[in-house]
């Protein structure tokens, strides 16, 4: 447990290289990549959004993508802020399940204290991008849109990291290990 003396957002600024984003399509394997990063002892911290979505419906709450949009991103954005200082802190690289990137993406007119915390929050220079994949595509609680929502998002989620910098790394349509190695192998690269 750390104290509120040792909560230092500027830490993340000196940690980027340690954060490293899994994005792309909803649906497209990241929770699953992100468990096999896991189970090989990295790191990892869950999306933000399915994390609020789940306390949201628990409390009767309105922070919901289908109810109250501008909370919920106000919610995700907060708690991926949380979750980046959090990780900082430890001096581990740390696998993240989306970025701020993804929730102020095709929001409309972002905030400006949003756009400050995108830009103020980066992560590693290369976020990794499941692809667009209907034949492991599913609904579920909290993913309640279709396949065809998923892929129209994709391409905006895309133009939003690229817009402030990043280098997007399309995931392969492979089994899990496979892809786990294809990310590791990108990182050690450097």
């Amino acid at each position: 447990m750390t104290s509120e003396a040792t909560y230092r957002p500027e830490l993340v600024e000196t940690a980027t290289d340690r954060l490293v984003i899994i994005s792309g399509c909803s649906g497209g394997g990241k929770s699953t990549l992100l468990a096999e990063l896991a189970r090989r002892g990295h790191a990892v911290r869950q999306e933000a959004g399915r994390q609020v979505v789940k306390e949201q419906l628990f409390i009767g709450g309105t922070g919901l993508p289908w109810a109250d949009i501008d909370k919920f991103i106000e919610l995700t954005v907060s708690r991926t802020m949380h979750n980046m200082i959090s990780a900082s802190q430890t001096g581990k690289l740390t696998f993240f399940d989306r970025g701020i990137v993804d929730q102020i993406a095709g929001s409309g007119q972002v905030p400006n204290h949003l756009m400050t915390a995108a830009h103020r929050f980066r992560c590693y220079r290369r976020v990794f991008f499941a692809p667009p994949w209907r034949d492991i595509y599913q609904c579920d609680a909290e993913r309640r849109h279709g396949f065809e929502d998923a892929v129209a998002a994709y391409g905006p989620l895309r133009i939003a990291y690229e817009a402030l910098g990043y280098d997007v790394v399309e995931l392969p349509k492979t089994d899990v290990g496979a892809r786990a190695a294809f990310v590791l192998q990108r990182l050690i690269l450097e």
